[in-house]
């Protein structure tokens, strides 16, 4: 008894090392509180919970873009706003007579600039239209070309014969154009329709 007390040194008793003043080991638990602590915060958002995290953004951010290939807005994955059948009726008839004002304003009548003009329309109409309503394209633009004739084509007011007769001189005179718009409208429904048919075959088959 005498010799354990010689051989221990004079001072205060020295603590374990890694643990300060207000870590003091609680019973049952291994460790001071703020490794605990760290040891929970790195199991709750760990690489398996970003990932998930992460997935359900993404799910979500598909789910309010539109994930289909028809038609919809998709805007936010950087697609055209697509246009229905009521919107390219518009579209149509706003372009259409744009572009007969604009030549009658500086030529004074509806020539080669309202030609082209319908052609631009045309384009336009049957690129941006949704899937669904392809159709409304090639018929529409016609429609908008002979509203602008009997709005904007210049002459005398004759009653409704008159008008009617020159309407289709209007339209005799200008056939080339409007065979030319309304072909080339048909023509890029077409190929989106079939485009839009073999990607879908693609997909079901993958």
């Amino acid at each position: 008894m005498e010799q354990s007390i010689r051989t221990q040194p004079p001072g205060p008793r020295r603590r374990p090392p890694g643990r300060g003043a207000g870590e003091a080991a609680v019973p049952g638990q291994s460790g001071p509180p703020e490794s605990r602590l760290r040891s929970a915060s790195g199991a709750r958002t760990g690489p398996p919970a970003l990932k998930r995290a992460l997935q359900r953004v993404l799910a979500a951010r598909q789910r309010r873009g539109g994930g289909g290939t028809g038609g919809g807005t998709g805007s936010g994955s950087g697609r055209p706003a697509r246009l229905t059948a009521v919107g390219t009726g518009v579209a149509a008839a706003a372009g259409a007579l744009a572009f007969a004002g604009v030549d009658r304003l500086l030529f004074g009548g509806l020539g080669v600039l309202f030609g082209l003009g319908y052609l631009v329309v045309c384009f336009q109409l049957a690129v941006r239209v949704r899937y669904s309503d392809l159709a409304a394209a090639p018929i529409c633009g016609p429609i908008a070309f002979a509203a602008a004739l009997v709005l904007l084509q210049p002459g005398p007011s004759q009653g409704v014969t008159g008008e009617v007769v020159a309407l289709a001189g209007g339209l005799a005179l200008r056939a080339g154009w409007l065979f030319a718009g309304t072909a080339l409208a048909a023509a890029i429904v077409t190929a989106r329709y079939v485009a839009q048919r073999r990607h879908r075959r693609a997909r079901l088959a993958g």
